[in-house]
């Protein structure tokens, strides 16, 4: 079964280590893309957990751009308040180097305030709990949310697999119709050269006739249709094979697409039939909404 990249799951999670209360919420989503793409967004407290987030990312997925954040809240059982020494350093640091960057412009800053210091990210924290005691439900929950996500993305494979099977149906119909079309224009490309062929005749005195007859021999060719349809026909069993096989098909269905749109437009453009024009524009729409359908497909 073939798997859509859209997918979106939460876990939350809650412990209490060492008499310090701990919340977290994991959040896992994923949108198509061309390739592999992973974004991990953990509090500084939780970064060596990036490591073993995507090692479990790339055992189940292979295709789409697929963003992870972990929001952890944790707290002293007083609720107290601590400030990171380090952050503050941090903080401290980069707001005197900027006023005296801007000293030397000729910038007078105001001094920034204590509440200004204390509101940066990272400077004032409720009592944090060791993340070693963490890491194990931290871990946990990340694979329920994975799991869950994965399990999306199966669901909407499934719905997705309905559509495109469709658009391939109703592809294969259109084709049998440009085959039936063909058919029937065939007299009638038959009698028009041969009045083309009279007409020149009679009008090109001491014209070769075996010269005029391989020109219309040659427009006969430009406007048989025979090999776009075979093409047609080996594309659409291609297309059911891979939807058949299933797994991370995106790629070569995206190519086929193109094949698809290839040939469509060969054909429209030896139409030369009313009929045979329409089907051909007809193919093209259900092939552009494929393509769109197939954008999706891991």
């Amino acid at each position: 079964m073939i798997r859509s990249m859209t997918a979106f799951a939460t876990q939350q999670g809650n412990a209490d280590p060492s008499g310090t209360a701990a919340t977290w919420t994991w959040e896992v989503r994923s949108v198509n893309g061309r390739g592999m793409d992973v974004k991990v967004r953990l509090p500084d407290s939780a970064a060596g957990l990036e490591g073993d987030v995507r090692a479990q990312v790339a055992k189940v997925a292979t295709r789409g751009n697929i963003t992870i954040g972990l929001r952890l809240n944790t707290a002293t059982a007083d609720g107290s308040l601590q400030i990171d020494p380090a952050r503050l350093d941090v903080i401290l640091d980069a707001l005197d180097t900027i006023q005296e960057r801007a000293f030397d412009k000729g910038v007078t800053l105001a001094q920034p305030t204590a509440a200004d210091v204390l509101s940066q990210r990272g400077v004032l924290m409720m009592g944090q709990a060791e993340v070693s005691d963490l890491s194990a439900p931290l871990a946990a929950d990340f694979t329920l949310a994975l799991d869950a996500m994965i399990a999306m993305r199966v669901a909407e494979g499934a719905a997705l697999h309905s559509v495109i099977s469709d658009q391939i149906d109703q592809i294969e119909t259109l084709t049998t119709q440009a085959v039936t079309a063909a058919t029937a224009r065939r007299e009638a490309v038959k009698t028009q050269m041969s009045d083309a062929l009279t007409r020149v005749m009679d009008a090109a005195v001491g014209a070769d006739p075996d010269r005029i007859a391989q020109e219309l021999a040659l427009l006969a060719v430009k406007s048989d249709i025979t090999e776009e349809i075979d093409r047609l026909g080996a594309h659409i069993t291609a297309a059911r094979d891979l939807m058949g096989v299933g797994g991370a098909v995106g790629r070569k269905l995206d190519f086929l697409t193109q094949e698809f749109n290839r040939e469509a437009n060969t054909l429209c453009s030896k139409a030369q039939d009313v009929a045979l024009t329409q089907i051909g524009l007809a193919l093209k729409a259900v092939i552009d909404q494929m393509r769109e359908q197939v954008q999706n497909v891991e």
